[in-house]
């Protein structure tokens, strides 16, 4: 997930869900895995309030894979990395990017999936790419606390930049005509151009890429072997494709007809 958000949080609740095996061979060892069930639709609960998404498809299979019963925490987004440092979690998955920062004091996977930062821009603004961001005179929406602030202000110099509390606030900058752009992940540009398509237009190629890895504590070797042995043999095995097949069908589909790399 791009927002690179403070440190803290609280264990919401925790879900057992299925990995396939007898109950008996699984419980003495579960796999505790974190995630902010607040992303649909990687990370999610369904209608009976169960964890459900990507992710959760993801630590299922895990949990196969490594012969242990799976036990999902749900945990804010901010609480995650103190939860795996403190051994509340064994890793994260929650479309988490590995940014150096973080791998300070975690370690990660070797990446599943790749997105990156994009543009939602006005329709009637003359803006084209991401170079065209810095000139004068032009307003470039972002969120507080996101990668795509980071980028803009280190990036940035000319164009005034104006930093808001939330997505839902910056859309309605580039609706109302107060900001030319906003930068922000390409999965959350797509929604909120297809949301508002006669008003806004999106670069989805991105101009900075980022991977979402799995988090795990520094030294725990084993667990990093083993996990990336699973999604080597998921890739292989189509389960990524599958996931995009079955939760991201229309993004799929458009980014493929407009030649974007997809996520997986």
């Amino acid at each position: 997930m791009l927002p690179t958000r403070l440190i803290g949080g609280i264990v919401a609740a925790a879900f057992v869900v299925a990995a396939g095996m007898p109950a008996t061979t699984r419980a003495a060892n579960p796999l505790r895995v974190g995630m902010e069930l607040s992303y649909p639709p990687f990370e999610m609960t369904d209608p009976q309030g169960r964890p459900a998404g990507i992710s959760v498809k993801i630590a299922e299979a895990l949990g196969r894979h490594l012969d242990r019963q799976v036990v999902i925490e749900n945990i804010a987004f901010d609480g995650l990395i103190p939860a795996l440092k403190s051994r509340t979690v064994d890793c994260v998955i929650s479309s988490m990017t590995a940014t150096p920062e973080r791998a300070k004091s975690i370690a990660f996977s070797d990446p599943y999936l790749k997105t990156g930062l994009a543009l939602l821009i006005a329709a009637n603004s003359p803006l084209q790419l991401a170079a065209d961001l810095d000139g004068e005179g032009l307003v470039v929406a972002v969120k507080q606390g996101t990668t795509g602030q980071q980028w803009a202000a280190a990036s940035l110099t000319k164009a005034k930049l104006l930093v808001l509390d939330s997505e839902a606030a910056a859309v309605l900058e580039v609706l109302q005509g107060r900001a030319d752009a906003f930068i922000y992940d390409s999965m959350s540009v797509y929604k909120n151009h297809q949301r508002h398509a006669g008003k806004t237009r999106a670069v989805l190629k991105s101009f900075k890429e980022e991977p979402w890895a799995v988090g795990l504590r520094q030294g725990d070797e084993e667990l990093r072997r083993q996990v990336n042995e699973f999604l080597r043999e998921f890739r292989e095995q189509g389960g990524f494709e599958r996931l995009g097949d079955e939760f991201l069908a229309e993004q799929k589909a458009y980014f493929k007809e407009h030649d974007i790399p997809f996520y997986f």
